[in-house]
């Protein structure tokens, strides 16, 4: 995967027919603490680019010879939030192969999951990678549980609507299993913002419609209740998943598990044929695009900005426009970008200073 996460989308899963909606009721507001917002105050600006497929993410078999390469990849900048949910799917398909040990291509939260969720089933597993947390894209990863930046509506097929539907549902109820400082998982609200137009569902033809009843106690703030200088703020709750924590308890879980890592690159898929595993999981992000030929990769770059942590906020906001601040115990993170098809790794100074500026004028505007 690489990297971040977008304004307000609304998805959601499995658990929709269980959610309670509520009326737009009036709820006493704590006063939410604003966001210091200073050019001083910036502590690293980073960038990584998301593997974006406009037809989705890829979970399929495929035969290479003598071995069974299962592709999980392709999340876009939502391979935190599907991780359990595409292993999940991933591994329905390991299920028809009579094997217990297996090799996973790929050392980022889709490859760790996919690790995991292989040896909670009790296979023995090995993860061959170039690069380990913290040096993944997956560290970059804003964190913020919401299925975005996922594939253009114009390419969507019945299988993959079935399939995202699927894995959104699945990992949203496996991440509350997490939650805690153990994994940092935490539940948050988070405002969605706008100047130009009030929050609305999505449209029963787009998948997000069967995902975003998940998100709980989901109104739309009156204008006396809404705290932000913009006209319109919606309410909800969803997960923050802190990748620096999140990950190292992944590793260390694999680990305790008995998992190995050899570190070591493939420049072609006819390497795999010396691996020992004759099942593969191909978790590998853009880099799929060379070792599988998968021309259909493209990178979406994000940047963000990370200021000084606040413990005192405790919320995220998305919005308006492209901006998005999540509160990490590592920094506040401000963002972002979405730039399709650039490719260069080193952060932009004129864009760290328009998300500054952008997030100032939100923050500096609220009572």
């Amino acid at each position: 995967m690489r990297l971040s996460r977008r304004a307000f989308l609304g998805t959601a899963s499995a658990l929709a027919g269980c959610a309670t909606r509520h009326a737009s009721v009036a709820i006493p507001q704590a006063r939410l603490a604003p966001v210091r917002v200073a050019a001083d105050r910036v502590i690293r600006t980073i960038v990584g680019l998301r593997p974006y497929r406009p037809s989705g993410f890829v979970v399929r078999a495929e035969k290479l010879d003598a071995k069974t390469v299962i592709h999980n990849y392709g999340h876009g900048g939502a391979g935190i939030t599907l991780s359990w949910g595409t292993a999940h799917l991933a591994l329905e398909e390991a299920a028809k192969i009579e094997t217990r040990s297996a090799a996973v291509l790929g050392c980022g939260v889709i490859g760790l999951t996919t690790a995991r969720s292989l040896q909670l089933r009790g296979y023995s597993v090995t993860i061959y990678t170039k690069a380990m947390p913290p040096e993944t894209t997956s560290n970059v990863a804003g964190g913020y549980w919401a299925p975005v930046t996922l594939y253009d509506r114009a390419r969507m097929t019945p299988d993959f609507r079935r399939q995202f539907v699927e894995a959104s549902r699945f990992a949203f109820r496996y991440y509350q299993s997490l939650a805690g400082e153990t994994y940092g998982v935490r539940w948050l609200p988070v405002y969605a913002l706008s100047d130009t137009a009030e929050w609305a569902p999505p449209a029963p033809d787009r998948p997000e419609s069967e995902i975003e009843p998940l998100y709980p106690e989901g109104r739309t703030l009156t204008p006396a209740e809404n705290p932000f200088g913009v006209k319109y703020a919606h309410r909800r709750d969803s997960m923050l998943i802190e990748p620096a924590i999140y990950l190292a308890a992944l590793m260390r879980d694999f680990f305790v598990a008995g998992g190995k890592i050899q570190v070591r690159e493939f420049a072609d898929s006819r390497d795999l044929a010396s691996l020992p595993e004759d099942l593969i999981f191909n978790c590998t992000g853009l880099g799929a695009r060379t070792l599988f030929h998968d021309e259909e990769l493209t990178p979406v770059r994000g940047q963000l900005t990370f200021l000084l942590p606040q413990a005192e906020v405790q919320y995220m906001t998305t919005g308006p426009d492209d901006i998005y601040m999540f509160p990490r115990r590592d920094g506040i993170l401000l963002g972002g970008t979405h730039e399709r098809g650039d490719w260069n790794l080193e952060p932009d100074p004129a864009t760290r200073d328009r998300v500054l500026r952008e997030n100032a004028a939100l923050f500096d505007g609220m009572r």
